[in-house]
């Protein structure tokens, strides 16, 4: 007899519904995971409001119906016996999996490079090959790469390995050296990871950007030396004037917004190194002849986690990384439009939203 499931699924840009959906069923190479928690990211919330990033030509990244969710923390109910020995998992393990499923085939994935895989197989964004988070169970199909998860790591704090081991990378692509004068802009989910996993390298100054107080005021907690708002502050000229004139060593754009781009390349002294990890709605005009002619600057993306996960689970297992201010909101699974709501606009200060699925501790206490 078949069973079924409570899931949000995604039939299109803000058409998302809360469906009875058959539970999934493992198959070779795959693990069957009962979610504990999942997170609303901030590619989620573009990905309901129908951003041509997801949506658009000429390669449509999101392929409805599909159950969205790539932030997660999962326990293993049912694992193909060669994967549950690969990983050391078994019935009962409280799990992760990265957001991406490698193909294994590609050039990328053999050399080692995964993250950058040809088919581009994220959690929550391909209906039919890997839905998502947003359910009471899921599939880690076969090609996951799945990590296991301290249980005195708390399942409300477990969902930010997944933006953590991202913002680890980033820091990494950044190559901060102690001394160093860091800037980053945009303190949400990501951007606060990024900020106390720099401070691990030792800057010299750290100054946080954004517009909303409340995270500015979060961003001061969590290690910034400065949090400024560029709507109330010259945040170039104030760069400038606090160094000499030469502008920041290291700018990561974590905001996603065409103004952070613009201003970081104002900010970056010449021969800095400039990040770029947020993801745009839209296409984004800069000066390339400054990058090349006038400042020679040393520009980097920044996708995903690759490899940073095991880092992730030990800073915040060990507290080097504070999860508790940054998890801010959980609603039940039911509630996902109110919750999308609350991501997007930051309503009570929010910062990260999770979903609860029936059935588990945070369902309980969820709003």
């Amino acid at each position: 007899m078949e069973e079924y499931m409570s899931a949000v699924v995604c039939h299109g840009p803000e058409d998302y519904r809360l469906e009875r959906v058959p539970k999934p069923k493992p198959g070779k190479g795959e693990v069957l995971v009962k979610v504990l928690a999942a997170g609303i990211c901030a590619s989620d919330v573009k990905c309901y409001r129908g951003s041509p990033r997801y949506w658009g030509p000429p390669k449509p990244y999101v392929k409805a119906p599909v159950i969205p969710g790539h932030e997660f923390v999962c326990r293993v109910v049912e694992a193909d016996p060669e994967v549950a020995e690969r990983y050391g998992v078994k019935p009962g393990d409280k799990t992760v999996a990265e957001q991406i499923i490698p193909c294994w085939r590609c050039r990328f994935c053999l050399r080692g490079e995964y993250w950058m895989c040809e088919e581009q197989r994220v959690f929550g964004f391909q209906g039919g090959l890997n839905d998502g988070a947003w359910a009471e169970y899921m599939l880690y199909p076969r090609g996951s790469i799945i990590h296991k998860v301290p249980e005195d790591i708390p399942d409300k704090w477990a969902v930010l390995i997944e933006p953590l081991a991202c913002a680890i990378h980033a820091v990494e692509r950044a190559d901060v050296k102690l001394g160093d004068y860091v800037v980053i802009s945009g303190m949400g989910p990501l951007g606060l990871c990024m900020l106390q996993v720099a401070r691990l390298r030792g800057p010299g100054k750290l100054v946080a950007l954004d517009l909303r107080e409340k995270r500015l005021e979060t961003a001061l907690k969590l290690g910034a030396d400065e949090a400024l708002n560029p709507k109330e502050v010259d945040v170039v000229e104030h760069v400038r004037r606090e160094t000499g004139g030469y502008g920041c060593d290291v700018y990561i754009e974590a905001a996603g917004s065409p103004s952070s781009v613009v201003q970081g390349l104002r900010m970056v002294r010449k021969l800095g190194r400039f990040v770029e990890f947020g993801v745009f709605k839209e296409p984004v005009t800069v000066d390339w002849s400054d990058i090349g002619d006038g400042k020679e600057l040393t520009i980097h993306g920044s996708h995903l986690g690759p490899y940073c996960y095991p880092l992730a689970v030990e800073y915040i297992r060990t507290g080097r990384v504070k999860a508790e201010p940054i998890v801010t909101h959980v609603f039940k699974l039911e509630n996902f439009a109110e919750a999308i709501k609350y991501s997007e606009y930051a309503l009570d200060g929010a910062i990260k939203v999770l979903l609860a699925p029936p059935g588990t501790r945070l369902w309980e206490e969820a709003l």
